[in-house]
């Protein structure tokens, strides 16, 4: 081979040397992180602002709506329920006392009033012990339930106002019917059982039972001064009473209005202070 053309090939092969080593200086390995990195270093450092990718939140879930508070209700005074209660002790013949809610309470009976056994003023009345001992019997008899009305729950002195049953069936009515009882203090609305006892006390008064024996001693007004017991009372028929000096005694204002129909006047012989039931200086007025 001569020499030009060992210097041509020497010189190729020389050249191609150089242009593959300048090749493979200028070229950039990139990590396959870089490459599939889509936040690269040339990238920043060019300035471009890159998002983060948002994270994606949880459901915000509702929570459950609560459900409202149930008040209990206590019983209303109104119901018509029979509230069962014990018996403590029979005061007369209209008032008891019983534990009712765990507490020793006085029941004052709803529209009806009796005879007292120790009036503040006229003392014992007639048919207050047979009232008493009536009213006693029959609350010892049986279950014991009281009922409320729609109105007041208790009156001025505290005492629970209340229908009283026995076995389901009503002291008051009883106490009318046999003539130990009348219809009073009818305050509405607590009047439910009106009708009923007014119905029981009509017939009380058409067949002359218990106190409705003694003419005018049941009023509507409460009860007047009169005889202690059924067998002093006096009727019309009987004669005068006797008269001692200047002064006539009567036992009753029954028996006085034999005499004198119209009462008398406090300065008459027959006038008595126990007979001026309403303190107007007139005893046993019509």
């Amino acid at each position: 081979m001569n020499l030009d053309l060992k210097k041509c090939l020497l010189l190729l092969v020389i050249g191609c040397a150089f242009v593959f080593s300048g090749c493979s200086t200028s070229t950039t390995t990139t990590s396959d992180d870089e490459k599939y990195d889509p936040i690269g270093k040339d990238t920043e450092s060019q300035g471009v602002e890159i998002e983060d990718t948002p994270k994606e939140e949880p459901p915000v879930v509702a929570p459950a709506p609560s459900k409202p508070a149930v008040a209990v209700k206590a019983p209303k005074a109104g119901t018509t329920d029979h509230i069962p209660v014990t018996l403590v002790s029979t005061t007369d013949g209209d008032t008891i006392r019983v534990m009712y809610n765990g507490v020793n309470e006085p029941v004052r009976y709803l529209l009806i009033d009796t005879p007292e056994t120790n009036h503040p003023r006229l003392g014992k009345q007639p048919f207050g012990s047979e009232a008493k001992e009536r009213n006693r019997a029959l609350v010892n008899s049986g279950d014991l339930t009281i009922e409320f009305d729609v109105g007041e729950k208790r009156d001025k002195y505290g005492r629970l106002l209340a229908y009283v049953y026995v076995d389901g069936k009503s002291v008051q009515e009883t106490l009318i019917r046999e003539g130990l009882a009348r219809v009073a203090y009818v305050y509405p609305p607590n009047t439910r059982h009106l009708t009923p006892y007014e119905d029981a006390q009509q017939q009380a008064k058409s067949k002359r039972l218990g106190f409705w024996t003694v003419e005018d001693y049941a009023t509507d007004s409460g009860f007047a001064s009169s005889p202690t017991s059924t067998s002093e009372t006096t009727t019309p028929s009987e004669p005068p009473a006797a008269t001692t000096g200047t002064t006539e005694v009567f036992d009753n204002c029954t028996h006085l209005r034999t005499k004198y129909p119209n009462g008398v006047a406090n300065d008459h012989p027959a006038y008595q202070s126990k007979m001026d039931r309403d303190k107007d200086n007139w005893a046993c007025e019509q």
